[in-house]
């Protein structure tokens, strides 16, 4: 259904460095930056995007926003949130770990905050 996500971020070169760590972590290229001084990431058919603001204010963070990412396993998932952690991330939520979803499904989940205070889900679905 999506296409793309964009966060926003008040120090690219900080960003580059968070999301060059865990997007290495599960196999995916450094981001390259645009000739408009966006970050962007490509990966498995998706695009993440990491810019100022258009309007020139501060970037902040959503509240009750989270973006999710497709992990392949949760031992990747771990090596993600830790990749992430090692490079200016915070945890948040519960410690990564398997949570129960609807009708009995199974889902690894690690939850991190990138430094500009974005929050992202490393996801494993179990079954």
């Amino acid at each position: 259904m999506f296409s793309h996500q964009a966060l926003g971020s008040n120090d690219i070169a900080c960003s580059k460095v968070f999301y060059d760590a865990i997007f290495a972590a599960i196999g995916g290229p450094e981001g390259i930056i645009d000739a408009k001084g966006r970050l962007i990431y490509a990966h498995d058919g998706g695009r993440l995007l990491i810019t100022r603001p258009v309007n020139g204010a501060p970037a902040s963070h959503g509240n009750g926003s989270t973006v999710g990412l497709n992990m392949a396993s949760a031992a990747q998932a771990d090596a993600w949130h830790a990749a992430g952690i090692a490079h200016g991330g915070m945890t948040c939520e519960d410690p990564p770990g398997i949570r129960e979803a609807t009708e009995g499904r199974k889902l690894y989940l690690a939850y991190l905050r990138d430094p500009d205070g974005n929050k992202l889900c490393g996801m494993h679905r179990i079954s």
